[in-house]
């Protein structure tokens, strides 16, 4: 497992134990440093992390809602596959609230609000020419979030992460292959210029065609990498 400073800085600072277990999980998963398949022992993660089994076991279940983990009575606990019909969920979800955010918000966003997204998505060009796809990862999160936030619906995030568990780990497969993140940050720039030019409808538009990328690789990620997936 990769090192787990930052959630032992964390801990230090008195973050929630629970939460710093689940997020650090959550992310090795989706960025598949545990493949599916991957046993999970408590003892073996509280060790590696300095915490006790009660953090671990309780994260395992939270995980396992969100359908990455497996949970096998007498068996264990394994990093659950990826599920095609799970992704095509959260893909509907998302487009739904983030794309109704942008139409019923769109006018609330001000000049302000396009000068951080544009200076955000300047940052993702510069994880797109390091080639840091864990980077760019966050990045994308984050911008999400932004235009969540510049519609007045920040707290819907909460909703959209948790729904899109799935949907993260087919992203993130195909961030590194050839022109992806190019592709993704000229996507995010057409949302913003559309804004920027006043033009919601076309906004939405922009992004409703972005949040359906993930559909278009999905069949292609399946034909790469099938032992990722579950049997159809």
């Amino acid at each position: 497992m990769p090192s787990s400073s930052p959630l032992l800085t964390a801990r230090v600072r008195g973050e929630n134990t629970r939460r710093l277990v689940h997020t650090w999980l959550r992310r090795q998963i989706i960025d598949l440093e545990l493949a599916p398949g991957a046993p999970l022992s408590e003892a073996e993660i509280g060790s590696r992390l300095g915490v006790s089994r009660t953090p671990v076991r309780e994260s395992l279940i939270l995980l396992a809602e969100e359908g990455l983990v497996e949970v096998f009575p007498q068996r264990g606990s394994f990093v659950g596959p990826i599920r095609y019909e799970d992704v095509v969920a959260a893909q509907f979800v998302r487009e739904a609230i983030e794309c109704t955010s942008l139409e019923v918000g769109g006018t609330n966003v001000g000049a302000g609000d396009v000068a951080e997204l544009r200076a955000h998505i300047v940052r993702q060009g510069e994880a797109d020419r390091d080639g840091d796809a864990s980077r760019f990862f966050d990045l994308d999160e984050e911008f999400h979030q932004l235009l969540l936030r510049a519609c007045g619906h920040e707290s819907a995030w909460r909703i959209v992460a948790s729904a899109k568990a799935q949907m993260d780990r087919a992203r993130r497969l195909s961030l590194p292959e050839g022109g992806k993140m190019t592709d993704l940050v000229a996507q995010h720039a057409a949302v913003v210029d559309a804004l920027a030019a006043g033009d919601v409808p076309a906004a939405v538009v922009r992004l409703r065609e972005h949040l359906r990328v993930v559909l278009q690789d999905i069949t292609h990620i399946q034909e790469e990498r099938p032992e990722l997936f579950a049997p159809a």
